[in-house]
């Protein structure tokens, strides 16, 4: 059995290839096969896909008839036509949950750095300015209340170890019933988190539902001075919307992990603006995330081939490995 490995960025492949060649698999390493052409010319003969950005699509799959399963190195999986795959009879499965302390600590990190000022202090600092209210005043986190939009892994940790740190947490998922809200958590409409809240943090899908869901009107809902943080997709912020509500003076600090596209030109609005924070999508990183992140997604097609079903299923098939 052959499996084709899209795309990476790794330095090696060592974990994947020993994790392979102990379940008698076969890895074909395409490189970094980011186009439709590239994974057909690589894929060929391969019975699944294991990706980490590459556009898997209904006719890619239809070159490759003898894909069972695409597994995503990762826990979103917007690069997947999931319809597509579902019609085909298609397995589809990702990582939901290696890295889900790493991005609620990144996530609350960037909060807690822009409430605290510590990225307007060190740029004044090393441009001469020694003085506490240089950037401007800074509020007491405790009266403060956070608003999560999305409460799944990630979300509900983020609440977790925010909730001793902010006066309120409230929330936004209409996806969750009320019992699997946290009781230190208050459920809110998504127009209230934004009236609410003084810092927002997003954690959710990118899907048709959530692409540029947070746009200008609800940005301009945030108090004066408040704080937008992002570790979830790029694209569910309006980025034209959010530069153009940055302009009118209305937050205090925006951070971001994840951007519509990365990496972010040097001469972008964002990376040029004062009060923005950017990480180059690292918020999901630890050497020990990466390593179970890596593992899990190749177990996926490992499990696969042994029993007929995924570890971790985003889109349930029909189609058996092929030995």
């Amino acid at each position: 059995m052959k499996i084709l490995l899209s795309d990476h960025d790794y330095a090696d492949l060592n974990l994947e290839r020993a994790t392979f060649e102990a379940a008698g698999i076969e890895l074909v390493d395409g490189g970094r096969a980011q186009t439709e052409d590239a994974v057909i010319a690589a894929g060929r003969g391969c019975s699944a896909i294991l990706l980490q950005y590459a556009p898997i699509t209904g006719r890619v799959l239809d070159a490759l008839p003898e894909i069972g399963l695409v597994s995503r190195i990762g826990a979103g999986y917007d690069t997947v036509d999931t319809k597509a795959c579902a019609e085909r009879g298609v397995w589809v499965s990702n990582s939901p949950d290696y890295g889900v302390g790493e991005v609620a600590t990144h996530a609350l990190a960037m909060a807690l750095a822009l409430i605290r000022h510590l990225p307007f202090y060190d740029r004044d600092v090393h441009a001469g300015i020694w003085h506490f209210e240089s950037p401007g005043k800074v509020r007491r986190c405790s009266d403060m209340t956070i608003g999560i939009v999305g409460l799944g892994r990630i979300g509900k940790r983020m609440a977790h170890i925010s909730r001793n740190l902010f006066k309120r947490v409230i929330a936004c998922d209409p996806y969750l019933i009320d019992g699997d809200f946290p009781a230190y958590v208050e459920r809110a409409s998504l127009d209230e988190v934004f009236t609410q809240s003084d810092v927002v943090s997003l954690h959710t899908l990118l899907n048709d539902e959530t692409r540029g869901m947070i746009d200008g009107r609800l940005l301009r809902l945030m108090r004066p001075g408040g704080y937008l943080v992002n570790t979830s997709r790029g694209a569910v912020v309006n980025i034209d919307d959010l530069v153009a509500v940055l302009g009118e003076g209305r937050f205090d600090g925006v951070g971001l992990d994840v951007l519509p596209q990365e990496p972010i030109a040097l001469d972008h609005p964002l990376a040029r603006h004062p009060r923005v924070v950017l990480s180059p999508h690292a918020a999901f990183y630890s050497v020990e995330s990466e390593r179970d992140l890596r593992r899990k997604a190749a177990r996926n097609i490992v499990t696969w081939k042994q029993t007929g079903r995924p570890d971790y299923v985003v889109i349930t098939g029909t189609r058996r490995p092929r030995a």
